[in-house]
């Protein structure tokens, strides 16, 4: 049994350090919300509210203690204490043999010579007269005693019976605490989602870049080799050739700028992800705009969830500075056993049971200033409800706003860019037949280069208020 669970560990941690490859969106977000360390740490914040909260529930069953106390004392009060509590004090304790002594002694004078009888009219006189000192005799045995063992167990239960509600609010606040840190990782992991996905379509965009890159570089290689062929019928000059190598550096440069780009994204991925990603499918559509409404964003939004949530909260926090005004009642019940020797026990319990009810009467209106600021603390909360509710439903209509006129610029770029293609085309025939100079095809073609970065650069920018919206409403 235990081979086949180290067999198991082995292969989870196989395939944790297993480098991902042609790794689609849809599988990345499911390793996302199993790997990734971040969203790992916010659940065990989520563990750790959550026993907080069985912490709060157990004060309401109270709690039972177990103890068990060895005492060796010659002090007499102690051991007159300790004798007590095992029920072994006797008349002895008290110093009754001193006393009965002096007794003895006024009874033996109390004799009568002629009868040979206690007389009781001698034996008064004489108590009246050795009373004063036989009662300031300091007896040995209740002063001096011998040292005793004392071993005391004992069970003792305490429970609260009545806390003004207090433990009642404190036990729901604790559980709205770890239903707040269950949306703290819900808000985690949705943004994880959207860096995720803004990864996949960046490395899309970039390939798609490097792509273009690399048929312009095809086209500059194949412009070299016309003018190498022009060079030699006379039609082309040394500065034509040198120019367009120059340009050829250029978009090599660019070439490496975006390789270096998509290298970062795939690392970013792997940190994402806690494993190594080699390679990915991006998606082929752009992402979807979700259907965004006032309601949808109200029942969605992670923010405002959080908002309310900490609305209740508050509420339940004025409550409990309202418990500080009513009385407390607990409850108690002790059991035990005493004796002075611990091996051989001799059942000698004893209980203790009892109520105590408590109020404070005056605590120089402390209490009344913690509940005017739980009030205000909850108006804070609900104004802070309002603010979400109408900063993150314009911040949605920005952002579809914002989609909107990003979907007319890609169109408008896509047209400029198609046109630019088919400029340069037609100004590379034009050179080859000596109507025009290369630079005046170089420009073109930069002209070329500059719509398809603008082009790219709108695109992404698209994808980000696009994710940023579903990032919004949690989709």
């Amino acid at each position: 049994m235990m081979r086949l669970v180290y067999l198991f560990i082995l292969f989870s941690t196989l395939q944790l350090s297993a480098s991902l490859k042609h790794l689609t969106l849809q599988r990345a977000l499911g390793i996302l919300e199993r790997n990734n360390l971040e969203i790992k740490i916010s659940k065990y914040n989520e563990s750790m509210k959550y026993y907080e909260h069985i912490a709060a529930k157990a004060k309401n069953y109270g709690t039972l203690d177990l103890e068990f106390t060895a005492l060796r004392s010659n002090d007499a009060g102690n051991v007159f204490g300790f004798k007590l509590q095992s029920r072994e004090a006797s008349f002895a304790d008290f110093g009754f043999s001193d006393f009965l002594g002096g007794i003895g002694q006024a009874v033996k004078g109390s004799v009568d010579p002629n009868t040979g009888m206690p007389n009781f009219a001698n034996f008064t006189n004489i108590l009246n007269q050795a009373g004063p000192q036989i009662l300031a005799m300091k007896p040995k045995d209740l002063n001096y005693p011998k040292p005793r063992n004392h071993f005391i167990a004992k069970l003792t239960y305490k429970v609260p019976l009545y806390t003004g509600g207090m433990l009642t609010h404190y036990k729901a606040i604790t559980k709205k605490l770890y239903r707040m840190s269950k949306l703290d990782t819900k808000k985690l992991l949705a943004l994880k989602r959207y860096e995720l996905k803004k990864t996949f379509y960046d490395i899309g965009l970039v390939n798609n870049f490097i792509a273009n890159l690399n048929r312009i570089k095809r086209n500059i290689t194949k412009l070299k080799r016309i003018i190498k062929e022009m060079q030699k019928e006379g039609y082309a000059i040394e500065t034509d050739y040198l120019e367009v190598d120059a340009r050829l550096g250029e978009v090599e440069a660019m070439l490496d700028e975006a390789r270096l780009n998509r290298k970062l994204a795939y690392q970013f991925l792997s940190f994402l992800l806690n494993q190594k990603v080699v390679s990915v499918v991006p998606p082929k559509r752009i992402p979807k705009t979700p259907k965004v409404t006032k309601s949808i964003v109200e029942s969605r939004a992670i923010d405002i969830a959080k908002a309310k949530l900490g609305l209740s909260i508050t509420k339940n926090a004025i409550e409990v500075a309202k418990a500080k005004f009513k009385p407390t009642v607990g409850a108690f019940a002790e059991y035990g056993n005493a004796n002075d020797n611990l091996f051989v026990v001799e059942r000698k319990p004893f209980y203790t049971v009892g109520v105590q009810a408590k109020i404070n009467l005056y605590n120089g209106g402390a209490d009344k200033a913690a509940l005017e600021k739980a009030k205000v603390e909850f108006l804070k909360t609900a104004t802070q409800v309002k603010l979400a509710k109408k900063g993150l439903w314009l911040k949605a209509s920005k952002l579809k706003s914002q989609i909107r006129s990003l979907n007319s610029r890609v169109r408008s770029f896509q047209k400029e860019y198609r046109f630019a293609k088919r400029v340069y085309k037609t100004y590379q025939e034009k050179y080859r037949l000596g109507i025009v100079s290369i630079t005046e095809v170089l420009i073109k073609q930069s002209k070329e280069l500059e719509v398809l970065m603008k082009l790219l650069k709108v695109k992404n920018e698209r994808n980000e208020r696009i994710l940023a919206l579903q990032k919004l409403i949690n989709k």
